[in-house]
């Protein structure tokens, strides 16, 4: 059944789909659906109390047509070569949307970083960052942090691998803590696209933001900020969830006051004045925008029906599959996919590449106007596909990268 498609096997069906559409050459075909370089890695690392631990990592570059390859770092305990081949696809065509010159990667480590003190963290960081340094650099991959890492497992990275090369090589590594190189607004950055493009869509749809009903199925990184960012502009956030659980209010939450509560508890569950509700009953409940932004697979075939969101905005990579995507259509819900709704983060990765290389960093003003200009550009492209073959959005956007990656394929030429 397609609902019980891994990952990468999801990632195949939607290339295959648009390449039909584009009639693109069966021999670019063949080479879009396989990645360019897979490195799979086995390292120790001791862990108090055990001794020695054996631990699986993962590097996937899918394609470098365009330029080098950009892609996230997880550390998740159910990660898997699939899963990594899948999103290091979606990174390609994801760079190719919004037009920066990269390609694209995806790493990750199966482990649970919960369970690890600091100090063992850092050591299978810098282990893991060990074994892959063979194929990535500042002109060939470069890392960012995703599911289970951060800015500082970021700056352990540059780190080890500026150690390896003798020289400090800030530009190895996006995601990083600002004070080695980090750019101003990067933290927000996935969140405050999320944002962009919704309102991109709401002037398609003539909606207003003021007032709108949200719903955001993960408050981490994207899911917080993209939630801090609707309530400042004038939104009203009826629910939010994290790991352990959800809750709603349909008078709309204090987002200020919240972020102190996860802080002081970290987690959204018990806040004062709230209604508890699980991660699966937050997709179904009746608002203008439901955000999933947790991990893949959340929206299937099975509960697509009882969606009640009059838009679904992915701040999460693959959180719908495409029996999903089929029948959220056939209901008249627009979806934004999220290789244009999570755009933000690999965008501001680009601009601290850029600044990391010139050495020559940009005011927090600065990277927003410009994530913007290039959000607002990215949609009016995919919205304009959209209409021409007339498809839906996430088509449409793959219309649009996947077209850019085998210009480039094509124009380059197959080497020798």
């Amino acid at each position: 059944m397609p609902e019980e498609m891994n990952p990468y096997q999801i990632a195949l069906r939607q290339l295959d789909h648009v390449a039909g559409i584009l009639k693109l050459d069966d021999g670019i075909h063949a080479i879009l659906q396989k990645p360019k370089r897979e490195l799979t890695v086995n390292f120790p690392v001791q862990i108090e109390g055990s001794g020695t631990q054996m631990f699986t990592g993962y590097r996937v570059q899918h394609n470098t047509s365009r330029g080098p390859a950009k892609g996230g770092l997880r550390f998740h305990p159910e990660t898997n070569l699939d899963e990594v081949r899948a999103l290091a696809m979606w990174m390609t065509w994801k760079c190719a949307i919004v037009n920066i010159p990269f390609g694209g990667a995806k790493g990750g480590v199966v482990c649970d970083p919960k369970s690890l003190t600091l100090a063992e963290l850092e050591d299978l960081t810098r282990r893991y960052t060990t074994e892959i340094s063979i194929i990535i650099g500042p002109s060939s991959d470069i890392p960012a942090p995703d599911v289970g890492t951060n800015g500082q497992i970021m700056a352990w990275l540059m780190d080890t691998y500026s150690m390896h090369a003798g020289h400090t090589v800030p530009a190895v590594v996006t995601g990083k803590p600002v004070s080695i190189g980090g750019s101003e607004g990067r933290i927000d950055a996935t969140g405050l696209g999320v944002v962009l493009v919704t309102e991109e869509a709401f002037k398609k749809r003539n909606w207003a933001m003021d007032g709108a009903t949200i719903a955001i199925q993960g408050f981490g990184n994207v899911g917080g900020a993209a939630a801090r960012i609707f309530h400042k502009r004038g939104a009203k956030v009826i629910a939010v969830s994290d790991v352990s659980g959800g809750i709603t209010d349909s008078r709309g939450l204090d987002i200020p006051a919240l972020v102190l509560h996860v802080k002081q508890t970290g987690s959204v569950v018990d806040f004062p004045s709230t209604e508890p509700v699980s991660n699966e009953e937050i997709l179904a409940l009746e608002c203008d925008v439901l955000v999933p932004a947790a991990l893949q697979g959340q929206i299937t075939g099975a509960n697509a029906g009882q969606v009640r969101a009059r838009m679904v905005v992915e701040g999460a990579n693959g959180p719908t599959t495409p029996d999903a995507d089929a029948i959220l259509g056939s209901r008249g819900i627009l979806l934004i996919p999220d290789v244009l709704a999570n755009a933000g983060g690999v965008t501001v990765s680009y601009f601290e590449w850029v600044q990391d290389i010139q050495s020559f960093f940009w005011s927090e003003s600065q990277v927003n106007s410009r994530l913007a200009r290039i959000l607002r550009r990215a949609f009016a492209e995919v919205w304009a596909a959209s209409e021409t073959h007339r498809v839906d959005l996430r088509t449409a956007a793959y219309l649009v990268g996947v077209a850019r990656v085998a210009e480039a394929t094509l124009t380059r030429g197959i080497y020798p």
